[in-house]
């Protein structure tokens, strides 16, 4: 509580105030007058001003005035925040000033003093404060910055218009820096009062000497230090000056005729700069040119080759721009110097000897004229005539005309028609020709073998015709018995005869005749011509016989036909001896009358008589002739062609092996002439296509080739051949092998528990083998593969597996292995099926369900069995069978092979009414079973169970526990623990809430401790009174290894100071303060805990039905492979109680067995795709689990490898209200708590 204060001691400071003051001396007041007086003062917009104002008058008030407005006393000025007061004021200085000054400032001014009790007012002169604005801008028109594109001469109108300003300020224009006189200004009022604006406008006519210059405007103004300026660019056009042209010689227009003629035209000035064309004769010639800014030049070169014709014309060079009046121009006139172009010789140089020989000489035109002279070899030749015309483009053409008897001695020289003028010294023009004089050649001959000399046939024979002189050349011909010899054109031919090209040298000329001899050049004459004169020689060719030929007296040969063959030789040189043979067997012949004989030789003939039969078709028949001086033959032989029916041959194959699926040929060895015009299969009486099918084709041999080979091709395949001489036919055996099927598996296959039965698999292959059957025992461990105990059997294509005294172990798949070599093997999958009588899995001795009792929530009990045939299940309550007609009760029944649930759902949970034991009683054709089930309250967790120590370190222990039942509200758990012979204890909080292991860290070594595990939700702990929640332990020592750090949590609060003596008192203080606070919270938190629970109920059965609707559409729920691992169920194998909680719990529904499409294979074997039947036994699961691995009971509804799941989005946690709730409840009595919340059975 805060100190009072008494009333009476504000009063008793204020009276010694009063009494100090009191004996103050106040000293006489000074005569009161203005020491300091205002001015009239001038500033510049922006910048600062002060009015001076001293007053001798102490405690007077004084204040300024402005335009009449009292601006009060105050030293910081109120509502003028650029004004305020400086000065000492105990000095009188109450000095006006005012920062940034604007227009508003402009303004009368006085300085007055305020009456006193014995004096009046005082108020100083008026002073005015004049504010000086510059112009911020100047608008220039043509745009500022701009560059304004004007004609030389012409007038022009510019206008320049102020800002803002006070006063109005000056405007002037400079031209190329002069200032322009002729301009005319106006004043305006501004935008504001006491604001001017001026515009002037001047008139400019702009001369060439402007072009690139500024036009500015300046204002100047009393309150700009510097004057402001705007300009714009002048751009002036104006016209170019003439061209030039520069003439590269020192005669002006005269040229040379293919000279390269290069002019320069040159025109300065001008904006823009000159255009510049040549033109020839009026004619544009080159528009090409270019500037040079930097020069204000244009120049435009003209380059062109000079010709004759270009004599007399002229060459002009043009300069404009824009603005140019006219064009101006400069020319040349060309004199063109150019020799003739070409001379010309009329007439023949080719001449006999002693004749005589006329030409002319003509030149092309020429300026100026040639003069003519003729040259034969080194001497001079006079003319007989010259004459000059007139040529073109001002030219002459010269003539020249020479006349002169030829001899032999001038055959061979040159004639030369030379063209000269003085204005060509240094060239010499020229035309020539070759004198050509005839005159016939001296004497012929031919070089060669002697004449009569005997050559074989195919020697190479080397002739040479030579002869002597001559002009021209002599052609030397070659005759053969009086034709011609040319070279075989056909370049496929041999190359017998090759015929030289005429050489000379010197004056003798030879050509050469190189001949491959042959039968026709036996007794040939070869001569040789050159004009009238000629020669002439004789060969003797010896060659074998030229042909043989062999005449038959029949062509159309059948087995026992005769055939008479006779063998001609045609010529030889000497006469040749035949005889005959039959693949190399010599023939009984008889001579035949001799013949007339080609190329002047010698002829002769023998025949043979053959009996046909089918061996020799295709035989030969040779006929030799022998040359015994030349020690050559030459033969010829006769095929025979012998027409017989189809014969088959020995190694026709009569049986074919194929694979099915594969390809198979059927092959076809026949002989035949002329070949079978027909191959015809005939498989079972049907013929196959000739054209080919599908899956077969006849080959061109006849063989048949099928593909994609069938089981249904097995069989004999008869095949007919047929040609114009007969038929035949043969029979061909397929045999197709084919994988192994499985025909008949009977799946599933049951037996009663301790029974025999035999697993029949029966096959259809071929080939059928023995020992192709084998038996695979499908599971995951290999003790389950294990067949030792069972009996394999097969004979011909059936094989069993027999089981003697059926126990649940060998309950599950079995794969039946068929192998006959052809892949791939067969596998058949077929489900052994144990009947055994029901079995409930239930814990002992109870399981529990916490649903709350206020007849709005729900809860739901789960019963599973394994039983083969299917189970049926009936629920009691308290031993009294319950009655599933009550709409309160909903059961759903699911089954999947040898697992079977049911779920039976209580709505609207009454303590009075459904806090009971359940029975769930599971029944089949081989017996029953049954478990108990309690539906309790929400209530405290049990106690976990089952605390046992997994590893220790001289640092820390890892435990780990058994969770108990949670009383249907969320449970987590707390460790609390000792070091033995050290006082207090240590809490520490399991992260997260609902795991089952922690390790607790923060240990000292070599130390006995002991811990405690305790459960809680939101009604409570599970206290510490059960055994199994409590352990002892000791660290090991640091000998062992290790590397946690050294960290103890601390077990007491640190001791405050004692030494303050206040400390008690603020303690106690404080504490009944937050005892009234925590008062206050707690009715608070206690009156919104009750608002809560009764939303809650509410979500709750509106949660309630939205369930029941879902669980209607459990009938279209579809597979899942995972598993529901929400779930809060603990399950036990141990005799501790066995406890089910509502929390969390999402159903997994399973579909109905006619909805599950069941893939090929076998679920979670890692094996190949098996053939599945189609029928599924309803009643047996498709993986049949062991009774000794029946895993987690409520928590995983395990039903093989891919569970039936339900869908985990579907529910809402019917006791969320708790949730809510629990954070608001503290530890509390349960007789506390409302009757909802309590945990006791009714």
């Amino acid at each position: 509580m805060a100190p009072r204060i008494p009333i009476q001691a504000p009063l008793l400071l204020m009276g010694l105030l009063t009494t100090g003051l009191a004996q103050l001396q106040i000293p006489a007041s000074p005569t009161r007058g203005f020491w300091a007086l205002p001015q009239n003062t001038t500033v510049v917009e922006g910048a600062a001003a002060e009015l001076r104002c001293g007053v001798s008058a102490p405690g007077s008030a004084v204040q300024w005035a402005k335009d009449g407005l009292l601006l009060g006393p105050d030293s910081r000025i109120p509502g003028f925040p650029r004004y305020h007061l400086e000065g000492d004021p105990t000095r009188g200085e109450y000095h006006l000033h005012i920062e940034a000054c604007d227009l508003s400032d402009d303004a009368e001014y006085e300085c007055q003093v305020g009456r006193s009790e014995t004096d009046p007012e005082l108020v100083s002169p008026r002073v005015i404060l004049s504010v000086l604005v510059p112009p911020k801008v100047l608008q220039l028109t043509p745009e500022a910055g701009s560059t304004v594109t004007w004609v030389a001469g012409q007038e022009y109108e510019v206008s320049c218009v102020s800002g803002d300003a006070k006063p109005a300020p000056d405007i002037t224009f400079l031209q190329s820096g002069q200032i322009i006189s002729d301009i005319s200004t106006n004043m305006n009022e501004g935008s504001q009062e006491k604001l001017f604006t001026t515009e002037a406008t001047a008139r400019v006519t702009p001369q060439s000497s402007d072009n690139g210059q500024l036009l500015v405007c300046e204002g100047s103004s009393p309150a700009l230090d510097t004057p402001i300026k705007v300009s714009i660019t002048m751009n002036v056009l104006f016209p170019p000056g003439s061209p030039v042209i520069e003439w590269p010689g020192l005669e002006e227009g005269h040229v040379r005729a293919g000279q390269s003629l290069e002019l320069l035209c040159t025109a300065h000035g001008g904006n823009p700069l000159a255009t510049l064309q040549w033109l020839k004769n009026g004619q544009p010639l080159s528009t090409v040119w270019g500037t040079e800014h930097a020069q204000a030049v244009a120049r435009s070169t003209l380059v062109m080759i000079v010709r004759p014709e270009d004599h007399g014309a002229r060459l002009s060079c043009e300069a404009h721009n824009s603005v140019s009046k006219g064009t101006q121009e400069r020319g040349v006139t060309l004199q063109v110097t150019f020799p003739p172009s070409a001379i010309t010789i009329l007439g023949s140089a080719f001449q006999s000897e002693n004749k005589n020989v006329t030409l002319s000489c003509i030149t092309k035109s020429s300026r100026p004229r040639v003069l003519l002279r003729w040259w034969l070899g080194l001497r001079q030749l006079l003319p007989t005539e010259e004459t000059v015309i007139d040529g073109l483009h001002g030219g002459h053409i010269s003539m020249s005309n020479l006349t002169f008897l030829v001899r032999r001695e001038d055959n061979g020289l040159t004639l030369t028609c030379e063209a000269f003028s003085e204005a060509f010294t240094k060239e010499t023009f020229k035309k020539s020709l070759t004198l050509n004089v005839k005159y016939p050649a001296q004497k012929l001959w031919i070089e060669g073998p002697p004449e009569g000399q005997r050559l074989r046939a195919g020697t190479r024979v080397r002739l040479v015709c030579l002869a002597i002189g001559g002009n021209p050349d002599p052609s030397l011909t070659w005759y053969k018995d009086s034709r011609t010899v040319t070279e075989p054109r056909p370049p496929q031919e041999p190359r017998r005869v090759q015929l030289g090209s005429v050489e000379k040298s010197g004056s003798t000329f030879s050509r050469e005749l190189v001949l491959v001899t042959g039968p026709s050049d036996n007794q040939a004459k070869f001569t040789c011509k050159a004009g009238q004169l000629s020669a002439s020689t004789r060969l003797v060719v010896q060659f074998p016989p030229t042909n043989v030929t062999i005449l038959a007296n029949a062509s159309a040969l059948r087995p026992g036909d005769a055939l008479n063959l006779t063998c001609v030789s045609i010529s030889s040189n000497p006469p040749v001896n035949l005889s005959w043979d039959k693949e190399g067997e010599r023939l009984e012949d008889m001579a035949a009358l001799p013949r007339n004989a080609p190329f002047k030789g010698s002829a002769a003939a023998r025949s043979v008589l053959l009996r046909m039969s089918s061996r020799d078709h295709g035989h030969r028949v040779t006929c030799r002739a022998h040359s015994t001086e030349l020690q050559e033959t030459v033969s010829a032989f006769y095929r025979l062609n012998v027409l017989y029916p189809p014969e088959f041959l020995g190694e026709q194959v009569l049986v074919v092996t194929a694979v099915e699926q594969g390809e198979a040929l059927l092959p076809v060895s026949v002989s035949a002439n002329p070949a079978p015009e027909a191959f015809n299969w005939t498989f079972r009486g049907y013929r196959l296509s000739p054209a080919g099918g599908p899956r077969h084709r006849i080959l061109s041999g006849g063989a048949l080739k099928l593909w994609n080979v069938t089981r249904a091709d097995d069989g004999l395949y008869q095949l007919h051949c047929q040609n114009s001489e007969g038929t035949a036919e043969a029979l061909v055996r397929l045999d197709v092998h084919y994988a192994p099927i499985i025909r008949a598996l009977q799946d599933p296959t049951e037996v009663n528990i301790g029974g025999s039965v035999d697993i029949v698999c029966t096959v259809d292959a071929n080939p059928i083998l023995p020992e192709m059957f084998s038996w695979e025992r499908l599971g995951e461990e290999e003790e389950d593969q294990s067949l030792d105990d069972m009996e394999k059997m097969s004979k011909g294509s059936t094989g069993r597996l027999r089981i003697h005294n059926a126990n649940l172990a060998q309950a599950g798949a079995y794969q039946c292995i068929v192998d006959n070599g052809v892949a791939p093997p067969a596998r058949g999958l077929v489900r052994l099926v144990v009947r055994f009588a029901p079995k409930v899995e239930h814990p002992t001795p109870l399981s529990k369900v916490a649903a709350a009792g206020d007849s709005t929530s729900s809860a739901t009990l789960h019963c599973r069995a394994r039983g083969v045939p299917n189970i049926i299940f009936t629920w009691s309550k308290n031993g009294v069978p319950l009655d599933l007609q009550d709409p309160r009760y909903t059961e759903h029944t699911y089954h999947q092979g040898g697992v079977h649930s049911s779920l039976l759902t209580i709505a609207n949970v009454s303590a009075a009414q459904d806090y009971a034991l359940f029975t769930c009683t599971a029944t089949n054709p081989l017996g029953s079973d049954h478990t108990n089930i309690q539906l309790v309250s929400i209530s405290r967790p049990d106690p976990p169970s089952g605390l046992k120590v997994m590893s220790v370190t001289p640092y820390s222990v890892g435990l780990e526990w058994k969770p108990g039942f949670d009383g249907g509200l969320p449970q987590k758990f707390q460790i609390r623990y000792e070091a033995l012979g050290t006082p207090g204890f240590l809490y520490i909080d399991v992260l997260p809430s609902q795991a089952t292991t922690f390790t607790l860290t923060g240990l000292q070594p070599s130390t006995r401790y002991r811990v405690w595990l305790l459960a809680s939700n939101a009604l409570g702990d599970s206290g510490l009174a059960d055994k199994g929640s409590q352990i002892s332990f000791t660290t090991p020592g640091l000998d062992q290894p290790t590397g946690e750090p050294d960290y103890q949590l601390p077990t007491e609060q640190p001791e405050g100071s004692s030494e303050l003596l206040l400390l008690p008192v603020l303690l106690a203080v404080g504490g009944l303060l937050l005892l009234s606070n925590a008062a206050c919270v707690g009715a608070f938190l206690w009156q919104r805990r009750l608002k809560r629970l009764a939303e809650g109920i509410s979500e709750k059965t509106e949660a309630g039905s939205e369930e029941d609707q879902i669980r209607n559409q459990y009938e279209e729920s579809q597979w899942s492979g995972d598993r529901d691992t929400r779930s809060s169920t603990v399950s036990t194998t141990d005799v501790e109680p066995y406890y089910h909680s509502m929390k969390d719990f999402s159903p997994q529904l399973p579909p109905m067995l006619e909805e599950v499409s069941y893939p090929r294979g076998f679920t979670g074997l890692e094996e190949e795709d098996m053939a599945f039947p189609g029928h599924l036994y309803d009643e047996v699961e498709r993986l049949y689990t062991p009774s000794g691995a029946w895993g987690p009971l409520y928590d995983e509804v395990q039903m093989g490898p891919y569970d039936l799941r339900w869908p985990e989005d579907k529910y809402e946690d019917s006791r969320g209200i708790y949730d809510q709730v629990a954070g608001d409840l503290g530890p509390a009595e349960p007789d506390s708590l409302p009757f909802e919340l309590r945990g006791h059975l009714v």
